[in-house]
């Protein structure tokens, strides 16, 4: 950690100790479907840094040194949230999947994991940066619901990785999950455990910590042929969160209505967003994913304009949605890879600084008229560290970056090297703080 690290957490422990209950207007809040801390409105632009718990950790994987950079990276760009991954399941045998996990059986927690979580914290609010706590996964980078269907029944997770399973096949089987009880009660075990921890290194109930801006009830939930359940299984979660924590926001984590084959039946965003024990909605936008954008292209230029189009219009789809139910909305994960779809860490970003930029023009001319759109988490941070095999999957030993073990390292992580996206970044900063003010 450093020096200037250690003075500033120093300054947080002196606050906590004189104010133990933090006054109410510290937390955020929503107000007429809009985002509020103290009397003023909350926009953010801000960042997934979905590792920073295992950076925070004194165990296997840990940097603390390389955290504090990192969020001092971050803030420097006024970053002032950050969307972090605070759940991990499975056996150390399981491939496609961040290692170590916080739960490697169901209820043996790694507390040097759960520390690394209180230190995460305890830096952000050094720098005064909130955090969305993301408790569950519906994909396989992290466990996630898919491993605890496989302790409930016993059975092997059905992996598309290797080519031996379809997408469609594993997300059936995570699927499940909303339907098996046994399967829900562990996750529920988790949710329990965090949220009524206190914090090792400020002494600070996590209840009781503004810095926690909201809980998450996973990333990326889809129903499938559950959808029924699933939007039970929603309510009913984000209701035991509220009774066990009032202080803090409840979100679901979703991608929105989605595209590229699946809609409404698969993600029931419309109607789980409904929820009156959900306080704000997400949405996340995949231009290269949904076959819109295609970098690698002869003329990425063909393809280019008409997926700049279709995000907005995604955007301002879902901004109207949340409109009509009287609640805000962050843009939480969108992306675009390096120029001409390379994994290569030094080639250029044209292509995805000007859809960053457009993306977050359409944002803050929403947010300045008043609309529910009130912050975005750019898609992903990954700092300092390289890939070692730019184009493959992690394995254990390697750096954490911004792409999530199962995917290809290098596709759209952020370096602290991407100096032109980093620009963007922080004129969109720059933009949204001036709502706040």
């Amino acid at each position: 950690m450093s020096m200037r690290s250690i003075a500033l957490l120093a300054v947080v422990l002196a606050a906590v100790s004189v104010h133990a209950q933090p006054a109410g207007d510290a937390f955020v809040r929503v107000e007429d479907g809009r985002f509020v801390r103290g009397d003023q409105p909350y926009a953010f632009a801000g960042a997934n840094l979905w590792f920073g718990m295992n950076l925070g950790s004194a165990g296997a994987g840990g940097d603390r040194a390389r955290l504090g950079r990192e969020l001092d990276r971050l803030q420097a760009l006024g970053i002032t949230n950050l969307r972090v991954l605070a759940a991990s399941e499975g056996p150390a045998d399981q491939p496609w999947r961040v290692q170590p996990a916080l739960q490697t059986a169901p209820g043996v927690y790694d507390e040097a994991l759960l520390e690394g979580l209180d230190v995460l914290l305890a830096e952000m609010a050094a720098r005064d940066m909130t955090a969305v706590l993301v408790l569950n996964n519906f994909f396989q980078w992290s466990g996630g619901m898919a491993q605890y269907v496989s302790w409930a029944t016993g059975t092997p997770i059905p992996y598309p990785n290797a080519g031996e399973h379809t997408w469609d096949a594993f997300q059936m089987y995570a699927a499940q999950f909303y339907a098996n009880e046994d399967a829900m009660r562990m996750a529920d075990d988790l949710i329990r455990h965090l949220v009524l921890r206190t914090n090792t290194v400020t002494g600070q109930a996590y209840r009781e910590d503004p810095t926690i801006m909201a809980w998450q009830l996973g990333n990326e939930p889809r129903g499938f042929q559950n959808g029924d359940a699933y939007v039970l299984w929603a309510d009913r979660t984000a209701g035991l969160i509220q009774a066990l924590d009032p202080n803090h926001l409840v979100s679901l984590g979703g991608e929105g209505k989605l595209q590229n084959g699946y809609t409404a039946p698969q993600t029931q965003w419309e109607r789980v967003s409904r929820s009156p024990n959900l306080d704000y909605l997400t949405i996340h936008i995949w231009i290269e994913n949904w076959q819109w954008f295609q970098p690698a292209a002869d003329d990425p230029e063909e393809t280019f304009y008409p997926a700049v189009a279709n995000a907005i219009a995604y955007l301002g789809d879902h901004v109207a949605i949340a409109e009509s139910l009287g609640k805000p909305l962050v843009l939480e994960e969108f992306g675009a890879s390096r120029d001409g779809g390379t994994y290569d860490p030094t080639a250029t970003t044209v292509y995805r600084d000007r859809y960053y930029r457009q993306l977050f023009q359409a944002v803050h001319y929403l947010a300045e008229a008043g609309r529910p759109i009130m912050g975005t988490n750019v898609w992903s941070w990954a700092g300092e560290a390289r890939p070692p095999r730019p184009g493959e999957a992690w394995r254990v030993g390697d750096p954490l970056i911004g792409d999530p073990p199962h995917e290809d390292q290098g596709w759209y992580s952020i370096y602290d090297a991407d100096a032109s996206t980093q620009a963007v970044l922080a004129w969109h900063a720059a933009q949204m703080a001036t709502i706040r003010r």
